[in-house]
């Protein structure tokens, strides 16, 4: 058996169907493997069923009345104590009625909408406890691992509901593309990296939350508890850290949808997923490195958690690209795109097999071809690894000449580096290569301003003018470009 058919297998999983030729099948044989593959998962809904009990009986088992909490700062909430008891009860309660009730139905085959209330009831598992600002710890760690386990169990491991009744077989790789976006190779890394980053949200959280008392930072001491607790923070009516982890949770699970074709097969997926990881993120970052502009401080693990996001948008972009690609292909067809998004559409004559990837079970044993691969459609050209130093000096400029956090020349090289940095690191991605140019009106307000601020010492105005002089400079060169991209390698300059 060669590589490719290996790979093929292990991404199907066990409990996914397996179709050949279902371009020539009819209603009644789609109908047929539909029942099969539902009789292979039963037991998934069974399991739904039980943790519908569990979780009625959850408040009962965890008393939701003792070990009570207050959130950090002193914060006023939108409920008393007493209501966010009593919503968080009966929260758990009524959601898992539901999933006794959809659960059951889904014991029936071809009931996807049963299933999806399954998952949207796992969503609102991970979003109550923040909604309601859940008083215990045991009520937020019940619900947002019970909530994962729910939407896992109905629409990761045994696929998207009824996709048997339209799913297109075929090949794997865009047309004109080097190598496959969607490949096991390419997310296995967001799936880490977006764990890593529940991790640090779901600490930041829990402070906010008021689950622990120690804003632990290794760097910068008590300003953590500050940013945490600060105005800034209060702007939100929940956890901010909390709808970090919300967020987090959604895209490491999201990582694990669809097969490698899925930038053709579910190009509703990967837009919510884009959107998930580039605007949102986006936002996420910039709200951290506003952080000393409004509160004055820094906190390491906001910092963490923004480091952790920054990646992850040039590694997804390629995956939005070639689905908009497919999406553009398919209207020139004629194809309905509202059916096309919502239903993916069958290969273009010009789509490839993917026979260049790496299986992902080769990681234990070959690490180094499986690491590469994941980072196809990225390159760290030399102008823009300085460039991303020369952001980082500048965000630390103003510490190393003596201007206090909350000046504004320090609010200036705070900001500029910081967005120098992120400019840099995203159009390390090919297919953004061309936002580099950002980085030139960024690198002349740091070069200029500061001459302007009577606070900016002799010695940060020289700095600041041969670092922003550099990274304009720096701007313009492509650098190198090792992968094609089908119809998008014109837009790459």
């Amino acid at each position: 058996m060669d590589q490719h058919s290996h790979e093929q297998m292990g991404n199907r999983g066990v409990t996914r169907p397996q179709m050949k030729h279902e371009h020539g099948m009819t209603p009644e044989q789609r109908m047929q493997m539909l029942h099969m593959h539902h009789h292979q998962t039963l037991w998934i809904y069974w399991m739904l069923v039980m943790l519908g009990v569990w979780l009625i009986l959850s408040p009962l088992t965890f008393s939701y009345g003792k070990g009570l909490t207050d959130p950090a700062g002193g914060r006023s909430l939108w409920l008393p104590l007493a209501a966010r008891i009593q919503a968080m009860q009966w929260s758990d309660i009524l959601s898992g009625v539901a999933l006794i009730f959809f659960g059951w139905r889904s014991l029936t085959p071809n009931r996807p909408v049963s299933l999806w209330m399954c998952c949207f009831t796992g969503l609102w598992l991970n979003a109550a406890p923040l909604v309601f600002w859940a008083p215990t710890a045991a009520a937020y760690l019940n619900d947002t691992l019970t909530g994962m386990l729910v939407m896992s169990l109905s629409i990761l491991i045994p696929g998207m509901p009824n996709m048997i009744m339209y799913m297109k077989m075929g090949p794997d790789t865009p047309a004109g593309w080097s190598y496959n976006p969607s490949s096991w190779a390419q997310r296995w890394i967001m799936i880490a990296l977006g764990f890593a980053g529940w991790l640090v949200s779901r600490y930041l959280g829990a402070y906010q939350l008021g689950y622990t008392n120690i804003a632990w930072d290794p760097f910068f001491g008590d300003s953590s508890r500050q940013v945490l607790t600060s105005e800034m923070s209060r702007s939100l009516p929940i956890s901010d850290g909390g709808l970090g982890a919300f967020a987090y949770t959604l895209e490491f699970l999201m990582g694990w949808m669809g097969s490698p074709a899925r930038w053709r097969t579910m190009p509703w997926m990967v837009a919510f997923f884009g959107i998930l990881v580039i605007p949102l993120g986006l936002v996420h970052i910039f709200l951290v490195i506003s952080q000393p502009l409004t509160v004055g401080a820094w906190c390491t693990l906001c910092l963490l958690a923004a480091g952790i996001m920054l990646p992850m948008i040039p590694l997804e972009v390629d995956e939005v690209v070639a689905m908009g690609q497919h999406m553009v292909q398919a209207k020139k067809k004629g194809a309905s795109m509202w059916k096309v998004f919502w239903q993916g559409a069958a290969p273009a004559e010009n789509d490839t097999q993917d026979q260049r990837t790496p299986a992902l079970a080769q990681l234990p044993q070959q690490p180094g071809k499986v690491i590469q691969a994941s980072v196809w459609g990225m390159s760290c050209p030399a102008t823009l690894a300085l460039a991303t130093l020369l952001g980082i000096w500048l965000m630390f400029a103003p510490a190393v000449f003596g201007v206090p956090v909350k000046d504004m020349a320090a609010d200036v090289h705070h900001l500029c580096g910081a967005l120098i940095v992120v400019v840099s690191v995203i159009c390390m991605g090919e297919v953004v290569r061309r936002g580099r140019y950002l980085n030139i009106p960024l690198a002349l307000v740091v070069a200029i301003a500061p001459w302007f601020m009577d606070s900016s010492p002799l010695g940060l105005c020289l700095s600041s003018t041969a670092a922003g002089i550099l990274t304009a400079v720096l701007s313009f060169p492509r650098g190198p470009k090792k992968e094609t991209y089908g119809l998008w390698d014109k837009y790459v300059r």
